[in-house]
């Protein structure tokens, strides 16, 4: 199975909503090319950086401004300081994403979201999207809103994107020597907006793959995909749940649990140098396992 670049993909396990057998799944490991691994690592500790600008905020993943990518592209939603729930559920501390596609954002706070061409919705607990457009400049904002898509006064910076050609046409490759740093960019801009092909629902991890190196603290950001949404514990909501992670130290037993339990979907995490293993699974409102992730292993190098 094929999966979006900077993420790692888990299968279902006990999913008794959904009627799926466990089966097993590898973490998507480092490029096995050595530049595009060089050039992988090179921006892991953008992709895993502490952000404490705003207590509460809405930002894109795996998309920057000035990015160019082919269509169809990857978007990830992020949020961080308030929780995910699908929409029809009252919850003064969640909500859900609403992706604004070359629009502004709406005059009237007050009313509803439309449902439109450039107003997407994702009222199902969505964390992130395949999108299509046309060759060309686009703009791309992430704005959040309650139960009744009625914004909060939360919402990403504008961002802008370029759209180069259709993703049936190959891909920008790293090259060694001068243009090393250019092709560098222009790779990991492409496999950073790789649309994941779903087979399935499943959990993955967005911002790492197996084997990276990260500086304590540092994020995890998670997703989930195939029909899973996000939402608190204690919510009935069928197919939806909440995030729990388990730290061991390599070898031993655990060293942190987090559960994400007001629907979160980022974390940080702070641990001392050392090699580390991550478990995370998706539990619903009664704590049965919708999506278990196998081992994803990673080495801290100093705080």
């Amino acid at each position: 199975m094929r999966t979006g670049a900077g993420s790692t993909s888990f299968k279902t396990c006990g999913a008794p909503l959904l009627g799926l057998l466990c089966s097993a799944a590898l973490a998507q490991p480092l490029p096995a090319d050595p530049l595009e691994r060089q050039c992988w690592l090179a921006h892991t500790a953008q992709r895993t950086a502490v952000d404490l600008r705003e207590p509460v905020a809405v930002h894109f993943s795996n998309l920057r401004n000035g990015y160019q990518v082919r269509s169809p592209f990857w978007v990830e939603f992020g949020v961080r300081g308030m929780g995910v729930i699908p929409a029809g559920n009252p919850n003064e501390q969640a909500g859900h994403h609403h992706l604004l596609i070359d629009t502004p954002l709406p005059l009237n706070h007050q009313a509803a979201i439309p449902f439109s061409d450039t107003h997407k919705h994702f009222g199902k607990g969505q964390t992130g999207a395949e999108i299509s457009l046309p060759p060309g400049r686009h703009t791309l904002r992430l704005l959040f809103a309650d139960h009744a898509h009625k914004p909060y006064f939360v919402y990403s910076p504008e961002i802008s994107i370029e759209v180069t050609a259709p993703r049936s046409q190959p891909g920008p490759r790293v090259q060694a020597g001068p243009a090393y740093a250019e092709s560098c960019e222009a790779w990991y801009q492409d496999q950073r907006a790789t649309p994941r092909v779903v087979q399935g629902p499943e959990v993955y991890i967005k911002n790492l793959r197996g084997g990276e190196t990260v500086t304590s603290p540092f994020t995890l950001s998670l997703g989930v995909l195939g029909g899973l949404g996000i939402a608190p514990a204690g919510i009935a909501v069928k197919d939806s749940g909440h995030f729990r992670l388990v730290l061991l130290q390599r070898g031993g037993g655990p060293v942190q649990r987090q559960a994400l339990g007001d629907g979160r979907t980022e974390t940080t995490v702070d641990l001392p140098p050392g090699d580390y293993e991550a478990q995370v699974a998706l539990h619903d409102s009664a704590g049965q396992v919708l999506a278990r992730a196998p081992t994803l292993r990673l080495t801290v190098n100093r705080r």
